[in-house]
């Protein structure tokens, strides 16, 4: 298990802000193997049909734990509500449909990058897989949806403790408009 940090370098009320600098960051970023993992809460029926539409095969449990209800156990989680929701590896065009399908409910969605690049002109150097992340939190400041708010928040993830960590995060910041503000949080992955 690795861990890097996640900078919050966006957050905006307007959830289209916040997903047009997440496709610009997938642009800059190395893709070619990229996939997508999605955690959150869903509480309304209605969000749940829609996620499922997105995510048929979508795998969740009750909040109030297991026993409660998951997918796993071939439960419906219509009648499991709310329900955890932690499904990985997908493509990444399921991304902003899932977005799309989550109404007012939290969730965080990250974005599994191949690579950060190299950046010459920067003096950045390539990021490796390994490091490189993306997440955009849905009404929600963090990474675990622990202080829920009505905007949403674009982090990039980059290796704890590299000497050019805040150089980066600075940079890809000013690609999409934002500016680093000091919110570091560690994300184990």
């Amino acid at each position: 298990m690795s861990n890097s940090e996640a900078a919050a370098v966006l957050t905006t009320a307007h959830l289209p802000e916040a997903i047009r600098a997440v496709r610009t960051l997938l642009g800059i970023a190395d893709t070619g193997q990229a996939e997508v993992d999605f955690e959150g809460v869903i509480r309304s029926p209605d969000v749940l049909t829609h996620v499922r539409r997105v995510l048929p095969d979508l795998r969740w449990w009750a909040l109030a734990g297991e026993e409660h209800g998951s997918s796993e156990g071939g439960d419906n989680p219509a009648e499991c509500l709310p329900v955890q929701v932690f499904d990985w590896g997908r493509p990444l065009d399921r991304a902003e449909p899932f977005i799309a399908a989550l109404g007012p409910d939290a969730a965080a969605v990250r974005w599994d990058l191949d690579a950060w690049p190299a950046v010459p002109e920067a003096g950045l150097e390539r990021v490796s897989q390994k490091y490189a992340y993306l997440t955009l939190t849905v009404h929600s400041r963090d990474l675990y949806q622990h202080e829920l708010s009505q905007d949403h928040t674009v982090h990039v993830h980059v290796p704890r403790g590299d000497g050019d960590r805040i150089s980066r995060v600075r940079w890809l910041a000013g690609q999409v408009g934002g500016r680093f503000t000091g919110r570091v949080e560690s994300a184990p992955l």
